[in-house]
């Protein structure tokens, strides 16, 4: 909880990302330390919140899981408008999923909120057999685009909560 003389920030985060890129599962290992190996796909969206204790203050997310599914793309706008954050992912065992995130992160910037905190998320990196996307790819995109890269695994929970603590330091 908020420690005294803290200050409270809250901080509107969203999902951005291919069905199947692992949002959900991001989120909920996030939230309550839960991961599911057949998590049904998201309609619409899903609403998460959490609160994260830095030392510079409390951030108090809220979490807008987006659907995937190209039906639901036109819906992304009304979640990610006001967004103080963005969280774009793609599936590292899936260079097409790759190729969605960098045409979600172009529809971000023409959105147009100069302060956006964008994270770019290879997730599922407990798949390393199956790679299609080398990190060092990720890494470039990201740094061409103002963004901070990660690799994940919602499975194995690898760096799921350094994602978040570092969207809250940005937001600090």
């Amino acid at each position: 909880m908020a420690r005294p003389g803290n200050k409270i920030i809250q901080a509107k985060l969203v999902l951005l990302g291919d069905m199947g890129t692992g949002k959900t599962s991001l989120v909920l290992r996030f939230v309550k330390g839960q991961f599911f190996d057949n998590q049904e796909p998201t309609i619409g969206a899903a609403f998460f919140t959490q609160i994260l204790s830095l030392s510079e203050a409390t951030v108090k997310f809220d979490i807008w899981d987006t659907a995937g599914q190209e039906r639901y793309h036109s819906l992304a706008p009304m979640y990610y408008r006001g967004a103080a954050a963005a969280v774009v992912a793609y599936d590292i065992s899936s260079a097409d999923t790759f190729t969605r995130a960098k045409k979600w992160v172009q529809e971000l910037q023409r959105q147009g909120n100069l302060n956006l905190v964008m994270a770019l998320v290879g997730n599922k990196c407990d798949l390393e057999a199956k790679r299609e996307v080398e990190s060092e790819e990720g890494e470039q995109f990201a740094q061409e685009n103002g963004m901070f890269f990660l690799e994940t695994s919602a499975k194995t929970a690898q760096n799921i909560n350094e994602l978040f603590h570092e969207i809250g330091y940005k937001r600090c």
